[in-house]
């Protein structure tokens, strides 16, 4: 499901914003993108996030700023300072160079100054205290965008449920009458071969039973039907469920189900009308696919 938080909070003389941004995916994937002062409490991130988002690719967008002075420890690399004037002097004497190396060429090599930029623990608790703060707000925002989408998708898919029990129930008057218009068209396939081969006697109708009695054993989608109704009753079940917990795996593997059945009956039958019934079934099958792929 997609969706967008943001939260923002300030103390101690620092200040935290968090981004979140969620789009639809197969499964949890998320992304964090944190300052590397609190790279020690990602765990935590991630843990928080992974209560309220099951599926979906969410980006995380952490910023951490500081209004006040901090401690910066800057010291001198001396064996890399010494290297560096050993080589200035040895190319001076080489070229004939007359200028002798200054304190500002120096100080403008990589690596001549080491800066520790370190926070202390009860710092970073701090901070981590302001984040959490920012976190649990942004997260509150998230939710009340997906929860909207989450009423809308409940709707949508529901309507689908219903056009496609509509249509079992069609099938289900046709399929009598689809075996009444199979009969008639053996019967009068039979008499056809008997007047072309000039034969005066009538269709043996124990034959015509037995024929008619193979059909319908082929042709047989009692079982499908059966399931289609569990099916259709277990996706409103499900739904049901949707208000609290994620069901969207659940709903993948029944739409696959239900695609699966409604193929079988496609295949048994050689009547237009159920075949037409069929191809309506599945294309209502698909667009409620669609859409579960959007469900947590």
């Amino acid at each position: 499901m997609t969706g967008y938080g943001r939260g923002e909070s300030m103390a101690f003389e620092w200040k935290c914003t968090v981004e979140l941004k969620t789009v639809n995916h197969r499964y949890c994937d998320i992304s964090i993108r944190i300052p590397p002062v609190m790279n020690p409490y990602e765990d935590r991130v991630r843990k928080i996030l992974t209560r309220e988002v099951q599926r979906g690719k969410l980006d995380v967008y952490i910023r951490v700023e500081s209004f006040g002075q901090q401690p910066v420890k800057v010291e001198v690399n001396g064996g890399m300072a010494d290297a560096y004037m050993k080589a200035l002097h040895t190319m001076t004497k080489r070229y004939a160079v007359p200028d002798e190396p200054s304190l500002a060429m120096l100080a403008s090599y990589p690596d001549v100054f080491m800066v520790d930029k370190t926070i202390s623990d009860e710092t970073r608790e701090r901070i981590w205290s302001i984040l959490e703060k920012a976190l649990n707000e942004a997260t509150e925002k998230l939710n009340e965008m997906r929860s909207a989408e989450g009423k809308a998708l409940y709707a949508d898919i529901m309507a689908k449920r219903m056009g496609l029990a509509d249509l079992l129930r069609e099938l289900k008057v046709r399929l009598p009458e689809a075996a009444s218009d199979y009969e008639k068209r053996l019967q009068t396939r039979i008499t056809e071969v008997l007047e072309r081969l000039n034969l005066a006697e009538e269709p043996d109708e124990a034959r015509l039973l037995i024929e008619l009695a193979i059909y319908a054993d082929r042709v047989c989608v009692d079982e499908e039907l059966t399931r289609l109704d569990s099916h259709l009753t277990q996706l409103n079940l499900i739904m049901a469920e949707a208000k609290k917990s994620a069901v969207g795996r659940k709903l993948d593997f029944l739409v696959q189900e239900l695609n699966r059945e409604v193929n079988t009956i496609g295949s048994k039958s050689g009547d237009m009308v159920i075949s037409k019934l069929v191809i309506d079934m599945k294309s209502e099958i698909e667009k409620i696919r669609e859409q579960v792929q959007n469900v947590e």
